[in-house]
């Protein structure tokens, strides 16, 4: 009998509904997983390993689509069914049915250390002091460069510290030089657009942790209108949706229109594969505004669920997955930026990237350590989207003239409490 299974899609899907215990046997844990690339294998590899050293415990990965985890297993966990571990990516939504593995590990403070910033995003409650699982991988909002463009032109790129002023300066003149449509285009949301206004100083919450629409998010509103009102930024990209509705500018970015986009790691396949050979791009860090040079953390992460009959063996595997040499491993081969402190700090050999996406890999997981502390709570809070949606549509009714950016900052205010005392209900 083989140590390890992996579900056929097909299968998973029949018995998403009972993945509970049901099926488990005493000493085996049940594992939901789904996979951008290859997180569910690697895992099911890992898992033999765990095996070995701990006999009589037996790991099942159960590989199902992204859909079964964000609407299934939600209806699962509501009636008490479940696996014992499952990667989510709505870690605030689910937080209610996460178990705490602090007694089944061995060092807390090796947790601490290393997934400290991330372990808030897992809990129930900000009061809530337990260890719930831990991030697989962070993602992390940030600049692609069009390295080509700037060559031609014969404009140097600013350096690591770089403001975006001094970036928006540097991309206007490779812009006009090359012919380029725009200097610059951020995606179309109001997570991507926290990251710059953080870097000007938001606070986004304020002493008792409820959420305010600052001066310095009204600094950033203020320059992001700048730069469209002077030709700078890519009009096309916010004024051509209505509502909140996303739109990226990685399309964009990969037809040459821009020289700079504001994007995510999450790109950087699509990239290697839609660019090509047509130019050479790169990944740079987030720019600096006065109070930071911050990007937003995301990710998902590997979750202990309270319908679990055995906390002990689930709280033993997952901390064999945290540990530096098992994540270091999971980093590695499937090509995703650490959420571990450590290995952010000593960087991960990715060995099976090609040479663009290894250096962007590498950017990005550098950008880990710059990340500011208000960038991990705006990501970790339940209610994020009542700031992020009322941002994307009244920034653009300024960007479009259909109001003044004070009357812009008072609509996003008034749209976030209304949000929030849905949410709330």
């Amino acid at each position: 009998m083989k140590a390890v299974r992996i579900l056929p899609v097909a299968l998973a899907l029949g018995s998403a509904l009972t993945l509970g215990h049901n099926l488990a046997q005493a000493g085996e844990i049940r594992v939901m997983c789904y996979q951008d690339g290859s997180e569910c294998d690697v895992t099911a590899d890992l898992a033999k390993r765990f095996e070995a050293q701990n006999p009589g415990t037996k790991v099942i990965v159960d590989t199902v689509p992204y859909k079964t985890i964000v609407e299934q297993l939600p209806v699962q966990l509501a009636a008490g069914q479940g696996p014992d571990i499952a990667r989510v990516t709505d870690l605030g939504g689910l937080s209610k049915y996460y178990m705490d593995i602090s007694a089944h590990i061995k060092d807390r403070k090796y947790w601490d250390a290393n997934f400290g910033s991330t372990a808030p995003w897992l809990r129930p409650t900000p009061a809530d002091k337990g260890i719930h699982g831990f991030m697989s991988q962070l993602t992390m909002t940030g600049p692609y460069v069009n390295k080509t463009l700037f060559e031609q032109a014969k404009v140097p790129m600013p350096g690591a510290k770089a403001s975006w002023d001094e970036w928006m300066d540097a991309a206007r003149k490779v812009a006009k030089a090359t012919q380029t449509k725009a200097a610059v285009a951020w995606d179309r949301s109001g997570h991507r657009f926290a990251g710059p206004a953080i870097s000007y100083g938001a606070k986004i919450f304020d002493a008792q942790g409820n959420p305010v629409i600052d001066d310095g998010y009204k600094t950033a509103v203020n320059k992001f209108v700048a730069w469209h009102k002077d030709g700078s930024m890519l009009r096309e990209v916010w004024a051509g949706s209505g509502g909140s509705t996303y739109a990226d500018s990685i399309g964009e970015f990969i037809n040459g229109n821009v020289v700079m986009v504001l994007s995510g790691s999450w790109q950087i396949n699509r990239l290697q594969k839609d660019v090509g050979n047509k130019f050479d791009w790169v990944a740079v860090p987030n720019p600096c505004g006065p109070a930071a040079c911050t990007g937003i953390p995301g990710g998902a992460a590997w979750a202990a669920l309270k319908t679990s009959k055995s906390p002990k063996e689930v709280g033993a595997f997952l901390d064999f997955m945290a540990s530096e040499a098992a994540y270091g491993e999971f980093s590695a081969r499937t090509n995703n930026i650490p959420a571990h402190a450590g290995l952010a700090k000593k960087g991960v050999n990715y060995a099976s990237a090609q040479p663009g996406a290894k250096a962007a890999l590498g950017v990005f997981g550098s950008g880990v350590a710059n990340l500011s502390p208000v960038a991990y709570q705006f990501q970790g809070y339940k209610f994020n989207r009542a700031i992020m949606l009322p941002t994307v549509a009244r920034v653009t009714q300024v960007i479009v003239g259909e109001m003044g950016a004070d009357e812009a900052i008072g609509k996003i205010n008034a749209d976030m409490q209304d949000a929030l005392k849905q949410a709330q209900k």
